[in-house]
């Protein structure tokens, strides 16, 4: 996750030394991408919870067969979802909320996007199955070579032979294709379950798990697509350079999560398998430890945030429109980021522990059941500033609703 937010730093900064446009267009385009990986984590984590607890239940042959069935299945809905948006390219385009001004940008984006699509879904399936039995440092590899290999390729493609938008999505294509093609290669060298193609069979309960257990992370980045289209929309009003203030917002947001994001990864396996092995109480501690390392890790990032928020959107985009407006969205950000922890480990542990239910309530939370009334009433009431501070108001309720959830589960879990 370390890598990944390192990319979403570099990739953010490339793209606004290009325009504000460009930066808007590539921000409308992430609203998508939020879709894609939405699949790709529902078969990846789905099939990946299902692996942690037939391990823990010492089950080999089930977890092999659905490494298999969970990657075949990624590929597939990759295929078929890349084709539609290429299809649809325009209406796509302006449905997710690009402007007229930054139309053709997006467009251009999008269809290197849309083209990735198979290898996006199936490079998560592949780091998702192998964090899940335990391999993590095998799944870094992949994750690491497609991350370095954009950041090399992007400032050449787009600076030196002067391709601008365009070397930008040659360079995401290229990354994403090579990244998928080394986790193969990891996914052969690791120890544990082996991918062959020999161990693809339908069962109808292999489906059933998939959506159990990926259904919440399905929802909670598909609905972070739908809030990213939202909030681009509402942003829309006051012009390209508020679109591009709030895409550059979110990105540092996201490199304060992926950290955040990661330790909730690598307590996923813990929790799968002491819950398959009946250790509750590993799972109970477990929870604490997390929260507890994520909280503070957050309280730190936010401290930054808060003291340097103008430098922060100033090092992506010099725009004096796009700083004012990102930095004041920063600010509200940071000051609810630390609560965040807290409502993604609640959602985590739940997925993990088969409570599909109650996973897909905190999935919702944040970026859907909360967000989307707030970005829809905030905006009509306080204009700009109600576009700047909705994730913040979303973020305080989610985590009173977390705070509910997790001690309601804890009640009913055993000794």
């Amino acid at each position: 996750m370390l890598v990944t937010s390192i990319y979403s730093i570099v990739a953010t900064f490339y793209v606004g030394r290009i325009s504000t446009q460009a930066t808007a267009a590539v921000g409308v385009s992430f609203s998508l991408m939020s879709v894609i990986q939405a699949i790709g984590f529902m078969f990846g984590q789905g099939s990946g919870n299902y692996i942690s607890r037939e391990l823990g239940a010492r089950r080999m042959k089930n977890s092999e067969q659905m490494a298999v069935v969970g990657l075949v299945l990624s590929l597939i809905s990759g295929v078929v979802l890349g084709l539609a948006g290429l299809l649809f390219l325009r209406p796509l385009s302006v449905l997710l909320g690009s402007t007229p001004t930054i139309l053709h940008d997006t467009m251009v984006f999008l269809t290197f996007v849309l083209v990735a699509t198979p290898f996006i879904m199936g490079s998560i399936v592949l780091n998702n199955q192998m964090r899940f039995e335990g391999n993590a440092s095998y799944a870094m590899w992949g994750i690491i070579s497609g991350a370095l290999l954009n950041v090399v390729l992007a400032p050449i493609l787009i600076f030196v032979l002067k391709m601008g938008i365009t070397g930008a999505g040659i360079s995401l294509l290229t990354g994403e294709i090579f990244g998928f093609l080394v986790l193969l290669l990891m996914y052969r060298k690791a120890d544990g379950i082996k991918l062959d193609l020999k161990n693809f069979v339908w069962k109808g309960n292999f489906f059933n798990e998939i959506l159990a257990g990926g259904t919440p992370s399905l929802t909670r980045q598909g609905l972070a697509s739908i809030s990213i289209a939202l909030l681009n929309n509402a942003a829309g009003v006051y012009g390209d350079e508020a679109i591009a203030g709030l895409s550059i917002v979110s990105r540092i947001a996201f490199i304060f999560l992926a950290t955040t994001i990661g330790l909730g990864h690598g307590f996923q396996p813990v929790c799968g398998f002491s819950y398959g092995a009946g250790l509750y109480g590993r799972v109970r501690e477990g929870f604490r430890y997390v929260l507890r390392i994520g909280t503070i890790f957050m309280l730190v990032c936010a401290a930054v945030g808060l003291i340097f928020p103008e430098a922060m959107v100033g090092f992506f985009r010099n725009d004096p429109k796009v700083i004012e407006v990102g930095a004041a969205a920063l600010r509200w950000q940071m000051i609810t980021l630390p609560l965040v922890p807290l409502v993604m480990y609640t959602n985590m542990t739940l997925q993990t522990t088969r409570h599909p239910w109650e996973a897909n309530i905190m999935a919702m939370s944040r970026n859907g059941l909360f967000f989307i009334p707030v970005i829809l009433i905030l905006p009509r009431i306080l204009g700009l500033q109600g576009v700047e501070m909705a994730q913040a108001v979303a973020d305080a309720m989610s985590a009173v609703l977390a705070i509910l959830v997790i001690i309601r589960f804890f009640r009913k879990l055993p000794d």
